[in-house]
């Protein structure tokens, strides 16, 4: 029953989701080629050798330009708004916050596990959904995560890499963080995979992904500092860290944290050593 209702909204979207595919594909191709063996841990403490320009990041004069303007909205905008967040709100409710927008992306959680082949993560994906949908009362509480059912993270530029993809050069996208080509392509396709991306407003949802990203800044606080503080290159120890996260993730080393980057997708997890989110310049733990 459960494999009959996932297969109908996929078969839904295959079209939309196969075309987008075609587009991935010749996007991949590109970062395949683009990758040098030694560029992915390049400054990997974002401070030796800050001046020079990374075979990986052929478009830092840009890239910079956007992190600072992701971390000018950061300061002025998502800063005050996730500190006031976790000020007025208890921490229980926050907790429930995260545990609702986690249990709202399950289906393209899903989608990923399947077409990753890891059949036992897609079980535990396909448990925990109906299990916090239902006793959990809408995903509020995590009942599956008491149950032995833990949550885990999965996106299609993660699928792309289990498929040999290289991530291409370094981006940095404006509001949504670092970033590389093949993962931003897989942004692309994992929007497609969601089935509320056919059902909420332009208004609601851009007010999930900013409900998500105050509430993930919001954990954040203390560690964004902390990096600020210790960077001799802001830009170049973000980066660094984006792609440290991303290899754990990938080669599912790391199930619980994020990245912190100036942006609006993602966003470290907690207690993790990171990345920036708000506007995702570093990755930040959830």
């Amino acid at each position: 029953m459960v494999s009959q209702l996932f297969g109908l909204f996929f078969s839904h979207v295959s079209g939309k989701v196969l075309r987008a595919l075609a587009i991935v594909l010749i996007v991949s191709g590109c970062a395949s080629t683009s990758q040098g063996p030694d560029d992915q841990w390049a400054q990997a403490d974002g401070s030796a050798g800050a001046s020079e320009v990374s075979d990986n990041d052929p478009i830092e004069l840009l890239n910079r330009f956007v992190f600072a303007f992701n971390d000018a909205v950061d300061v002025t905008l998502f800063q005050p708004a996730s500190a006031l967040y976790r000020f007025v709100l208890p921490e229980e409710v926050r907790d429930s916050v995260r545990n609702f927008m986690r249990n709202i992306s399950s289906p393209v959680i899903l989608a990923n596990d399947l077409l990753q082949g890891e059949w036992e993560r897609a079980e535990s994906t396909t448990t925990r959904f109906f299990v916090n949908s239902t006793i959990g009362l809408a995903g509020l509480f995590d009942v599956a995560d008491d149950m032995g059912y833990e949550y885990h993270d999965e996106d299609f530029g993660q699928t792309l890499a289990t498929y040999g993809t290289g991530e291409g050069f370094y981006l940095v996208l404006p509001f949504l963080g670092p970033s590389n080509v093949r993962d931003g392509a897989g942004l692309v396709v994992d929007s497609l995979l969601d089935p509320l991306t056919y059902i909420l407003s332009s208004e609601a949802a851009i007010g999930r992904r900013a409900l998500s990203s105050v509430d993930t800044r919001s954990r954040n606080i203390e560690l964004v500092e902390d990096i600020k503080r210790d960077s001799i290159d802001y830009y170049a120890r973000v980066r660094s860290l984006y792609r440290q996260r991303r290899e754990s993730e990938i080669t599912n080393g790391v199930e619980e944290d994020d990245f912190l980057r100036p942006g609006l997708t993602s966003l470290p997890r907690e207690n993790e050593q990171l990345g920036l989110l708000v506007p995702r310049s570093v990755p930040l733990s959830e």
